[in-house]
């Protein structure tokens, strides 16, 4: 069960670390388990593993079509491969060799995208993948994630490669708030309930977990109650706790660091309008490409802030009547 411990503090463990000690740690205990990067493993700390065990972990260079090309090959040949590399290209630049070589042909693959949305900062728009959960949420039987904190990042990680089908994590590399204790266990597809609230549901993802705690903190001194949900597996959803909570607070907000469009709004609201038609608005990306510049500023360039969730939600409240 997830130990929830949130305060508002930084994790004191940088996701690039977590994420290359779970996959050393998952070569050095499972002999099917394999990693190819695209040349990108000095930003998550794998190089000296892969200088010490060429066989175990390997550079495809900077050709990520290829890399998944061999991802779904050593996983035909049974092994149980993780391919890494940034957002925009474990996504959009490789998306037909994954959904071929993987998805179509039957093959388990785990794709960690680094560096998502804004979190890709100084490396500018190219670099800055909105649409990879929309692309990613395309690939049928595929199960996406964007997860939250490096406790979530191990749990999920060491499940992961044992799933079947294309698996997708999102995650940054650098600090993230901390909301969960350590040697929490998450349940791939069930949302967490962060808070309790009876006015309005705030659907999260990633580090706008942190953003819509805050959000519902200020909320809460104004006399409004949010439900807060960490629906960290976007694909498949928690239809039943997102409709759950809907039907209690009839107003459902999401936040999230995507486009809107395919992203963990789409997927509330196609779930809200099959099962319980509710008010809904979002706080993400509206239809626009990535810039250059440091993660802070870029939160409030494309509104991914607690204070915008506030003012969001007040909006929804004010239609809800």
């Amino acid at each position: 069960m997830p130990k929830i411990v949130y305060d508002g503090t930084n994790d004191p463990r940088t996701f690039k670390e977590a994420i290359g000690e779970t996959i050393i740690s998952l070569l050095e205990n499972d002999p099917d388990v394999i990693y190819v990067d695209a040349d990108l493993m000095s930003t998550i700390g794998t190089y000296k593993y892969h200088q010490a065990h060429p066989d175990r972990a390997i550079n495809a260079g900077i050709s990520e079509a290829n890399m998944m090309g061999m991802a779904g090959g050593l996983a035909s040949a049974g092994f149980k491969p993780i391919a890494h590399t940034f957002g925009p290209f474990a996504s959009r630049r490789c998306f037909d060799q994954v959904f071929l070589s993987a998805g179509y042909a039957g093959n388990d693959i785990t794709v960690i995208g680094t560096d998502p949305g804004v979190c890709a900062a100084f490396n500018g728009g190219t670099h800055m993948p909105f649409e990879d959960v929309a692309l990613y949420r395309a690939i049928p039987t595929a199960t996406v994630f964007d997860i939250t904190d490096t406790v979530m990042l191990e749990n999920i990680l060491r499940q992961a490669v044992n799933l079947t089908g294309v698996k997708y994590l999102r995650v940054g590399r650098k600090t993230t708030a901390k909301v969960y204790g350590d040697g929490s266990a998450f349940t791939v597809g069930q949302a967490v309930k962060l808070r309790e609230g009876k006015d309005i549901t705030i659907v999260a993802a990633g580090i706008m977990v942190h953003e819509a705690m805050q959000a519902a903190e200020t909320l809460s001194k104004q006399g409004i109650e949010a439900d807060v949900l960490d629906m960290f597996t976007i694909k498949p959803l928690d239809e039943k706790a997102l409709l759950a909570s809907a039907g209690k607070t009839g107003a459902v907000l999401t936040a999230e660091n995507h486009n809107k469009i395919g992203g963990l709004y789409a997927a509330v609201c196609e779930a809200l309008s099959r099962e319980r038609p509710t008010l809904a608005d979002c706080v993400a990306v509206n239809d626009q490409y990535g810039e250059v510049g440091p993660q802070d500023y870029l939160q409030q360039r494309f509104g991914l802030t607690a204070a915008n969730i506030v003012s969001k939600a007040k909006e929804l409240l004010k239609k809800k009547g």
